[in-house]
């Protein structure tokens, strides 16, 4: 669960904080002669080029823009930061943290960060030797990793600075750029770096896995580093996102976060409450409330109805007089839409977990434990149902439909980096807190989407959130009719798409 941690104003506060942010100044007493060239000689080289010479019309000025740009989309305003490896510290200030910290070892670099971005704290420190006492949201490595003497140690450090919400945003240079700079770099344009690991995405992932990090993405970024108006934006903004374009840009984004203690996880059962958008679904809700389970340590059922033409409503009425022992509440949506009706659901909610459950129970109320499971377990911060994998009973689903959802279903793997089987499954479950942080930063995609799904997926993996899929047996609806047309809202689904991409991909 993504969990935002509020900082003190108070700057005394502030002040006591800084002073528990504890370093060892010295050397390890084991470190060899060899790591400690190593460091010094890269400390010096990093020293020469901090101050006058970082001016914002190098070279490279443009690729750190463009670096600001992809971050100030992954990380939201009002966290708590920290950023190792920050140089002069621009990227740290552009993400506009609640507390941000930022770390490196040349002294000549802090100094010009503190310059530059009072609002900040910068500390000089080597991460293989850095520990603080209290976690972040946020911790970036920029351009840090490939000229690091021991990869996985400084993960391992790191995860002593999160919690179990916190995400690592990492980017390093594609192998496949190393003589483009290294004649850059000869030619005095920029490209200032030392010998680098040679480390591959696979690579990182791996040492992260080792370290204890959960990959939640990976993507490629920048295909032209430099401003050449209509050029940079034709290839950094679409043929980088395409293949095999993709394959041939600078850098490499990974995206990860601590790995699930699953003991710690189950130690405190979460309440749970079940949103249920009915429209002329009168024939179903009795069997909702005889089928659903007892979920977590309460179960909340929440109905929100839309605009029957039977007796929806009413029926939730009698039904709630007739089990005072069950916590079930009714309201009617105010506007149209099943993601009308899940908004409203989630707002009246007030259990730990909330998901969804569609009122014709084509998805059985049986299957929704395994849902709470694997969210409650860590495994997963946001749960998406998948239909596509198990045969489904007859006429539960027609074949354009399947090959409507099949197609979504490659789309939106590649609009979000996470594999996504299943767009329009209608049981999706997610933590109240995080969904809190998706609301709070839905102006970025907009009100636009009339079924729920696509709110809550893109908002997810705005967020960073562990995206997992829960088969499940697809049934024939046994009352009613489908509310979904499948030529028209199929219709609505590729501009949604067409909109998502120009918000998520072409950026």
């Amino acid at each position: 669960m993504l969990n935002k941690v509020n900082f003190p104003s108070d700057a005394s506060k502030r002040c006591n904080y800084e002073t528990q942010i504890l370093l060892k100044q010295e050397m390890a007493e084991d470190m060899t002669e060899l790591e400690l060239q190593y460091r010094k000689k890269r400390m010096a080289h990093w020293d020469s080029l901090a101050g006058p010479k970082n001016l914002p019309d190098r070279p490279g000025a443009f690729y750190q823009k463009l670096l600001q740009k992809y971050y100030g989309l992954m990380v939201s305003p009002g966290m708590r930061v920290l950023e190792i490896g920050c140089g002069n510290g621009d990227l740290l200030a552009s993400l506009k943290p609640a507390f941000g910290v930022g770390i490196d070892f040349s002294s000549s670099m802090i100094e010009t960060a503190k310059a530059k971005h009072a609002e900040c704290r910068f500390v000089q420190a080597d991460i293989h030797d850095f520990s603080v006492d209290q976690p972040f949201d946020v911790i970036i490595l920029s351009d840090l990793i490939n000229d690091l003497w021991d990869v996985q140690t400084v993960f391992e450090n790191i995860g002593r600075l999160c919690h179990p919400g916190t995400r690592v945003v990492i980017n390093f240079y594609s192998n496949l750029w190393r003589i483009p700079l290294a004649i850059v770099k000869s030619l005095g344009k920029g490209a200032d770096l030392l010998s680098q690991n040679w480390l591959a995405p696979n690579d990182v992932i791996n040492l992260l896995r080792l370290a204890g990090f959960d990959v939640i993405s990976s993507q490629s970024k920048i295909l032209l580093p430099l401003s050449w108006k209509f050029l940079s934006v034709f290839f950094n903004r679409f043929l980088a996102n395409i293949v095999p374009f993709r394959w041939f840009c600078l850098t490499n984004f990974i995206v990860a976060r601590p790995a699930t203690d699953l003991e710690a996880s189950v130690k405190k059962p979460p309440s749970v409450s079940v949103i249920v958008a009915a429209r002329n679904e009168a024939g179903n809700i009795e069997d909702i409330l005889r089928r659903v389970p007892p979920l977590g340590s309460r179960t909340q059922i929440v109905f929100v109805e839309g605009h029957s033409s039977d007796n929806t409503y009413e029926t939730i009425e009698d039904l709630i007089k007739q089990h005072p022992e069950k916590d079930i509440s009714v309201y009617r949506q105010p506007g149209r839409g099943k993601g009308d009706a899940v908004r409203l659901g989630f707002e009246k909610a007030d259990g730990d977990i909330l998901m969804i459950l569609d009122a014709d129970m084509t998805v059985p109320p049986e299957d929704l434990p395994r849902f709470v499971d694997a969210i409650a377990s860590g495994k997963g911060e946001f749960v998406n149902g998948v239909r596509l994998v198990y045969p489904m009973e007859d006429q539960a689903m027609r074949f354009f439909n399947i090959v409507g959802n099949k197609f979504f279903s490659m789309v939106f793997s590649w609009l979000l980096e996470q594999p996504i089987k299943d767009t329009l499954c209608g049981t999706k479950v997610m933590w109240r807190e995080d969904y809190r942080h998706l609301a709070d930063n839905r102006s970025y995609f907009g009100d636009f989407d009339p079924f729920g799904d696509f709110d809550l997926l893109f908002g997810a993996a705005k967020l960073n959130l562990k995206i997992v899929e829960m088969p499940v047996r697809y049934r024939s609806r046994t009352y009613g009719d489908t509310n979904i047309d499948r030529w028209r809202h199929g219709w609505m689904l590729l501009k949604m798409v067409v909109f998502a991409a120009r918000r998520i991909k072409f950026i």
